[in-house]
């Protein structure tokens, strides 16, 4: 692989993931019990990348912080994107930290090596601008892509679902002239989008399509990261120690002799699960999560510092940092009604997402499809329905 420079795109918020996302980014948010942007610059490191410069923004400490001046031995570079004007927009911020051809990708989207490679090794043989080019039956959640043998004939923002079969996967490989197509590229209700480039591009100019079947997985909405984390368990894309087929535990976390993990699934550095607890399977506990005795966690993600108190059950669940369920707190699985934003997706399958620092106070229920936002107080013994807003106080 002949690029050894890859621009990662990581300045979004991810507003379809609210509440999460309220005091991180996006990237920032857990495959499995690593950060969904570890994941990509493993991919990088892995394919040979030498250089990684990071494009930051909304909440970039929390990236900056995490990661510091190297990952696995290569030097990140950061630079931010003040204003999230667009993909485009965020990839001109990177000018100055990039000398020569370049790979371009989002930073949170999980990919492999395989992909990485494929894509650079494309631009290696002819020069031509290069992206990768995903097969997916649910086309209309992104870009569809119309190929004719190996060079991209259109790009489709809008695609219904069965007109088109294959996708823009997010990974590019760029000579430094990008910087001057995207300059040249009108604005869109003031933002600049790489694809609107990309398709001035093909309009006048070669783009290759590199098909690519490896790992290529997104979080658009927050019962996603539940897919996410099977995805990777599945790969076995952890860091802890594996005690059998499918049970990673750190070396620091403390299990009890009667309780019970149920492959696949990961238990973080100094997590402590007690007597009787079930965990697993699917299912992913963060650093310094504490489960309580007789408690039942099953096809969940739960997130850092996270406490879940004696004979509570989550199913399907996504809690976020510092979430603490007192004794009795139970969500149980859907198909349920979620609302995100103004938008209402049915049937779909979440227990329930639990942000930051939320606290329930015990014999708590949380009904199927229900958000919960950071900092709110849900009292002894209420029932939770629907979308409860950050620091709210629900009482009975």
């Amino acid at each position: 692989m002949d690029i050894d420079t890859a621009v990662v795109l990581a300045a979004g918020e991810g507003t379809r993931l609210r509440p999460l996302t309220r005091n991180r980014p996006k990237p920032m948010l857990p495959a499995g019990n690593r950060p969904i942007l570890e994941h990509v610059f493993d991919a990088l490191v892995e394919a040979g990348v030498e250089e990684l410069v990071a494009v930051v923004g909304y909440k970039r400490d929390r990236v900056q912080n995490h990661f510091g001046p190297t990952y696995r031995d290569v030097p990140v570079t950061y630079v931010t994107q003040h204003k999230q004007l667009g993909s485009g927009h965020a990839l001109l911020q990177a000018r100055e930290a990039v000398e020569d051809s370049m790979l371009v990708l989002n930073g949170d989207r999980l990919i492999d090596a395989g992909t990485v490679s494929a894509v650079a090794d494309s631009f290696a043989e002819t020069g031509d601008p290069s992206l990768a080019v995903v097969e997916r039956q649910e086309t209309s959640r992104y870009g569809a892509v119309e190929i004719h043998g190996d060079e991209i004939a259109e790009l489709v923002e809008k695609p219904r679902d069965g007109d088109y079969r294959l996708i823009n996967g997010g990974v590019y490989a760029f000579s430094a002239d990008i910087f001057t197509a995207i300059e040249e590229t009108p604005r869109q209700e003031g933002e600049l989008a790489l694809t609107d480039t990309l398709a001035r591009i093909i309009e006048r100019d070669r783009v290759r399509g590199v098909e690519v079947d490896g790992m290529w997985v997104d979080a658009t909405y927050p019962w996603d990261l539940l897919t996410v984390a099977r995805e990777v368990l599945s790969r076995g894309r952890v860091v802890e120690s594996p005690r059998s087929d499918g049970v990673w535990i750190a070396d620091s976390a403390r299990v009890h002799r009667e309780a019970v993990l149920q492959g696949p699934v990961v238990v973080g550095q100094d997590c402590e699960v007690g007597p009787d607890a079930v965990i697993g399977p699917n299912t992913a506990l963060g650093s310094n999560v504490t489960v309580g005795s007789n408690v039942v966690v099953q096809d969940s993600v739960v997130d850092a510092d996270t406490r879940i108190d004696p004979g509570s059950t989550l199913i399907d669940t996504v809690t976020g940092q510092d979430v603490h369920l007192g004794a009795s707190t139970t969500v149980p699985s859907g198909p349920a009604d979620v609302q995100v934003g103004t938008q209402v997706f049915e049937e779909q399958r979440l227990g329930a997402v639990i942000a930051d620092r939320a606290r329930a106070r015990g014999n708590v229920s949380v009904t199927p499809g229900s958000l919960v936002g950071p900092k709110a107080h849900l009292d002894v013994g209420v029932t939770v329905r629907g979308n409860v807003s950050e620091g709210a106080e629900v009482t009975r």
